[in-house]
């Protein structure tokens, strides 16, 4: 089942997952604030946004259903969306599902991972993973272990001695191989690990995944690390060129080409809700900020994935302070242009842009580039439609806290 309203959206959240695969975005999960209440999404419904038209169509979903969650990891892999850990009314998770993306006919069947070799991780979320391989390769999070589980890669918060649970920072390296369906740890070769931490991200570049941020108790970090996924060794803190992005957690990281990774927003160090971007650069080991970006969307817990076009698309996410104020969840969809645009694509924002005035020669396109158009006209009626819904809201939530202080 899908739902036609026309020029609909995703509802507002944070802590949800979504991936790109071929022309779509998919978004699933997370949770929002109703009333100081925390509600998790439904878990049965699957958002997919069509980057050529800008249309949003929800889902229903089937078979073995995750429970509704916040927190946790979503990567795509061949297709197929993986699903693992989060938090829920129960407390963590380390259940594993996926659901195959590419259906043929719109039915998006959920599969709980029952059958694997191997010990699971212990329970926990906001985690981050690399895909390599076909291979996930989980690092840290937030979650609870018991006494007979602690070890060295557990940074302890808080405990339960009657119950012998303990709550705290991971920093280890967990690996589900997609192909034998089989969990193991890799035999860390060398260098310093990261310090361990959650709400981090994580992002692949060749054959090194790399860590920025993140928080442990109440410090957030702005260093930078990467793990060889060959040879399993840490490089440690990678000392960087020249200026660094601040101290951050819940942001995002996404490879923008070979040598190029994407930092945008995130909560800093004295709970401002942050709306820079930064480029790091790995051939030159420098960081870069972005001057162009607007100061007045900020984003923290969102999700950021790359289109088509090396354009960055972040969904969701929080313009507050989470831990203060639990009330700003969003469900705009900021796209950031990293390099030009194709030729192509150049042209077809063009004509979708000026689509009344063009009117009469659009008809005379030949039939494959005209449904382009068609498309793209779609597109920049239904984005001048969100934002102008988002302005007048802007506008009458201004208004009401004006009356309010008044």
């Amino acid at each position: 089942m899908a739902d036609s309203q026309p020029f609909c959206v995703a509802e507002e959240r944070s802590g949800h997952c979504a991936v790109v695969d071929g022309n779509f975005l998919y978004v699933w999960g997370g949770y929002v604030s109703i009333e100081d209440n925390e509600v998790y999404l439904p878990n049965d419904e699957i958002w997919t946004y069509d980057i050529d038209s800008g249309l949003w169509t929800m889902h229903l979903m089937e078979g073995e259903l995750p429970t509704s969650m916040s927190g946790s990891c979503g990567v795509c892999i061949n297709g197929k969306l993986y699903v693992f850990g989060g938090y829920d009314d129960k407390g963590y998770s380390n259940r594993l599902y996926f659901v195959n993306l590419r259906t043929r006919d719109g039915t998006y069947v959920w599969e709980k991972i029952t059958n694997f070799e191997g010990q699971p991780p212990t329970p926990r979320d906001k985690l981050s993973c690399w895909v390599y391989k076909d291979r996930l390769i989980y690092f840290g999070g937030y979650g609870c272990r018991r006494h007979s589980e602690l070890q060295d890669c557990f940074d302890v918060h808080d405990a339960s001695w009657e119950e012998q649970i303990f709550w705290g920072w991971h920093n280890d390296v967990q690996i589900f191989d997609t192909k034998t369906r089989s969990w193991f740890q890799p035999e860390i070769k060398g260098g310093v690990p990261p310090q361990p931490r959650a709400a981090h991200t994580c992002a692949v570049l060749g054959n090194k995944g790399y860590i920025f941020g993140g928080r442990v108790l109440q410090t957030r970090m702005n260093d930078l690390h990467c793990l060889n996924l060959d040879t399993w060794t840490w490089s440690g803190r990678i000392p960087v060129n020249g200026e660094t992005p601040k101290h951050r957690s819940w942001h995002t990281l996404t490879p923008i080409a070979d040598d190029k990774l994407f930092l945008f927003g995130g909560l800093s160090a004295d709970n401002i809700p942050l709306s820079d971007g930064w480029i790091y650069n790995v051939i030159t080991n420098c960081w870069k900020q972005l001057t162009h970006l607007p100061k007045t969307r900020p984003r923290l817990w969102h999700t950021a994935c790359l289109g088509k076009e090396n354009e960055i698309m972040v969904f969701g996410g929080s313009k507050d302070d989470l831990l203060s104020l639990d009330t700003g969840h969003c469900n705009d969809l900021l796209i950031f242009q990293t390099q030009p645009y194709s030729l192509l694509r150049s042209c077809l924002d063009c004509i979708g842009k000026n689509a009344i005035v063009l009117e009469s020669q659009v008809s005379l396109l030949p039939p494959k580039l005209l449904q382009q158009v068609l498309k793209k006209i779609t597109f920049w009626t239904a984005a001048n439609h969100r934002e102008e819904q988002r302005i007048q809201k802007e506008e009458t939530e201004n208004k009401y806290q004006w009356i309010s202080s008044n």
